[in-house]
């Protein structure tokens, strides 16, 4: 079997679970968290493994879009990536403008950080906590663009999360 980077974390010290070893930013960050109550474990998790490339993002596909042609208007990435297969994800792996970080089915947790050209670092998590779906976007700014983004995306964010946890939790 061919070696590549991605094999370099099941190699490596943490023989434990990596989760406890991955946490989002808390300080100088602005933050959109979203909870709901799980009716179907199973359906939630295979949705949030399905997320991005062809299933699209479940809510406003069309602002994902845009958001991804203004990202390579700046030189980055877009929605061209796609991702390398519709419903396994694994740390590593390009997601649309994403990057996995950390895919855990068994402890319902996926991470990812955006690679689009941002004026700081983003997050966007999935966790499932006993019957609940923390969905958490985490925006760490840079200077004072990067905290005028957060603002002029802000009133997007309010419809498009929501319809998105939404949409990971009931089935239609």
């Amino acid at each position: 079997m061919v070696s590549s980077w991605k094999d370099a974390v099941s190699s490596g010290v943490f023989k434990d679970q990596l989760s406890k070893h991955i946490e989002l930013p808390q300080y100088g960050c602005f933050k959109d968290v979203r909870s709901r109550k799980i009716k179907d474990e199973k359906f939630t998790i295979n949705q949030i493994w399905g997320i991005g490339g062809r299933n699209g993002w479940y809510s406003f596909n069309g602002l994902w879009k845009i958001r991804g042609y203004v990202d390579k208007l700046f030189g980055g990435v877009g929605l061209r990536r796609g991702r390398t297969h519709d419903t396994y994800l694994e740390p590593g792996d390009p997601l649309d403008f994403w990057r996995v970080l950390l895919a855990d089915k068994k402890e319902k947790r996926l991470l990812l950080f955006a690679e689009m050209k941002l004026p700081g670092e983003a997050w966007l998590e999935f966790k499932i906590v006993k019957d609940r779906l923390y969905q958490r976007a985490v925006f760490r700014p840079k200077g004072v663009l990067g905290r005028l983004y957060w603002y002029m995306v802000l009133p997007f964010h309010a419809f498009v999360f929501k319809g998105m946890i939404n949409a990971l939790v009931e089935p239609k």
